[in-house]
């Protein structure tokens, strides 16, 4: 408990606090406990990697990782590529390891620790698309380095290089088909069947995420990336009981780090590490300082990308716990040297965490591009399918910071079919009307038939990232219940600007232009003067006046009444056909 408070607010990777638990409980530690069982220890410590990916990627956001899939893709193996050939040299040449160990090293220190880097950037107020691409780098490049530290611990000589890249990509290959089948599948499960107790969701999705792995495993492909990809899958799948899965996977995977590097601690002997702490440091410097560097210009070369950005990406490739189980791997094969490149790994990964994990924020600070922590904050939603009445509630949390805050309920302009059913505030509950005023803090209970639950949730995502203004802004939200989103944002933009006027003003002055409105609008308001043209006519002709000027005035607006009717048919008509049209196309 102590450790994990301790670790939170410091801004160090927990994984320091609790190899030194390892170090201290270990051989010339406190308990003097023997273990050197490097087996076990790797067989573990791929069982903890595997929940680790599995809470990483249910906490990635598909809406930041998407733009950032290519770099990150480049950085995983192009940048993998270049940061193994330029540390291995380094090692070689001035630390003076045989090629194989130094290759070894280089292939186990070239990947970073989703752990690592999922607990430091969740705290760093980091634009989504540096954070996207890392938090998808750190996932992804597990597998390659895995293949290539497996390649490099074989006994007997090393395959040449292009039969290691057609492995590699073979490998990927499958593990991704694997993981998106597998993701997909639960995902797609886990929406239209109801399990008979809440408690059963969570325990499902961790479980969909290890079979992925399993079957990655399985058909030799590669587990690591097949577990991640199907995490992902499920994560942004807006599963029934989400913050309940959620919170039961954060939980397990603080778990699985806990036990992880307890072990890896306990594995290292603390009087061997002095003599190769110097070596780790040499190597490390080349890691840091040259090779990673390099790794990240050359592969975000192509995405132009600013070069303060660069920069911090080149710092934030944090080293973690995966390291040094990879630095298993050579052990358990029994290659010559093994036992100094776990100490060097260990080492370096120590060192260079205690550097970079705490000064992230103050690079980021000091390079200009922390995002303002004061930006609105996403809606906590959580859905619980009604499988006989097929519906769902939803349960809606307003952040501090949404701008939410202040919409009326009848404002939101849900689907039909969908309606706020109760409010929860100061943990008093009442039934909201439509001019009912949503506060930070409330918590909403939604009722929506199945067919606009998925609209529902986007409506309301979009009024909690934009207000009530969130359709004129360019929010996606509902098109079939906002007339100014979607396809018609556009138009409705430039119209304003035609006028002058800014969204705000223009919906104060009343209905917007002409060419912002909807078939529907144009309908009801031709209906409208339908009603009053009939209203004319009959007032003109049994009105009575001087010289008979009220049955003329009646028939002048009657006939008026008459060529607006013929208009409003013949508009109608118009966009009749051009539906058929489309329709048939």
């Amino acid at each position: 408990m102590a450790a994990v408070r301790i670790s939170s607010r410091s801004g160090l990777p927990s994984l320091l606090l609790y190899l030194g638990i390892g170090v201290v409980m270990g051989q010339d530690g406190l308990f003097d406990v023997k273990f050197d069982n490097a087996e076990l220890t790797q067989v573990i410590g791929y069982a903890a990697l595997v929940v680790i990916l599995a809470e990483g990627g249910l906490g990635t956001k598909w809406k930041e990782v998407r733009p950032a899939l290519p770099a990150a893709a480049m950085l995983s193996t192009v940048g993998v590529a270049v940061s193994v050939g330029v540390t291995a040299a380094g090692a070689h040449y001035l630390v003076g390891l045989e090629w194989r160990q130094a290759l070894i090293i280089g292939a186990v220190v070239s990947s970073t620790d989703a752990a690592a880097v999922f607990s430091v950037l969740r705290k760093v107020p980091l634009p989504s698309r540096i954070t996207g691409v890392l938090e998808a780098e750190s996932g992804f490049n597990d597998a390659p380095v895995v293949i290539l530290v497996v390649a490099f611990s074989a006994v007997g000589p090393v395959d040449h290089w292009y039969v290691l890249v057609g492995e590699i990509a073979l490998e990927l290959a499958i593990g991704a088909a694997i993981g998106i089948a597998v993701g997909w599948l639960g995902s797609f499960g886990l929406r239209h069947v109801a399990l008979p107790a809440s408690g059963l969701y969570p325990i499902a999705v961790m479980a969909i995420a290890v079979t992925a792995y399993a079957a990655g495993a399985m058909v030799h492909g590669s587990g690591f990336l097949a577990v991640y990809l199907a995490a992902m899958i499920l994560g942004n799948a807006k599963l029934p009981h989400w913050p309940a899965t959620r919170g039961f996977a954060d939980g397990l995977g603080w778990l699985a780090q806990i036990g992880m590097f307890v072990l890896l601690g306990l594995l290292v002997t603390p009087h061997d590490l002095l003599d190769d702490f110097w070596p780790a440091v040499v190597v490390g410097l080349v890691l840091t300082v040259v090779a990673r560097p390099l790794e990240v210009f050359l592969s975000l070369a192509p995405f132009r990308l600013p070069w303060q950005e660069k920069a911090l990406m080149s710092w934030a490739g944090l080293r973690g716990a995966v390291p040094i189980i990879l630095a298993t791997i050579p052990m358990v094969s029994g290659i010559e040297g093994s036992t100094r490149v776990f100490n060097i790994v260990f080492v370096l990964v120590i060192v260079y965490t205690l550097i970079q994990g705490p000064t992230l924020p103050w690079l980021a600070k000091a390079l200009k591009i922390a995002e303002d922590p004061s930006e609105a904050a996403d809606l906590g939603i959580e859905s619980a399918p009604l499988e006989r009445l097929r519906g769902h509630l939803l349960s809606v949390a307003i952040p501090a910071k949404s701008k939410m805050h202040g919409v009326e309920v009848g404002e939101l302009r849900l689907p039909s079919g969908a309606g706020v059913t109760l409010v929860v505030r100061d943990d008093k509950s009442f039934v909201p009307t439509p001019p009912t005023v949503l506060r930070r803090g409330d918590e909403l209970l939604v009722v929506t038939t199945d067919p606009v639950r998925d609209a529902t949730e986007a409506r309301l995502r979009a009024v909690g990232e934009g207000g009530k203004l969130a359709g004129w802004l360019g929010t996606e939200g509902n098109p079939d219940t906002e007339p100014f989103t979607g396809p018609h944002v556009s138009n409705a933009l430039k119209a304003v600007k035609k006028l002058g006027r800014t969204p705000d003003e223009t919906k104060a002055h009343g209905a917007p232009p002409r060419e912002m409105k909807t078939r529907e609008t144009k309908i009801r308001e031709a209906r409208t003067r339908d009603a009053q043209g009939v209203g004319a006519k009959g007032n003109g002709t049994t009105g009575s006046g001087t010289r008979g000027s009220g049955t003329k005035g009646g028939d002048a607006k009657g006939r008026g009444a008459k060529d607006r009717d013929a208009e409003d048919r013949e508009a109608r008509d118009r966009d009749s056909k051009d539906r058929d049209a489309k329709a048939h196309q």
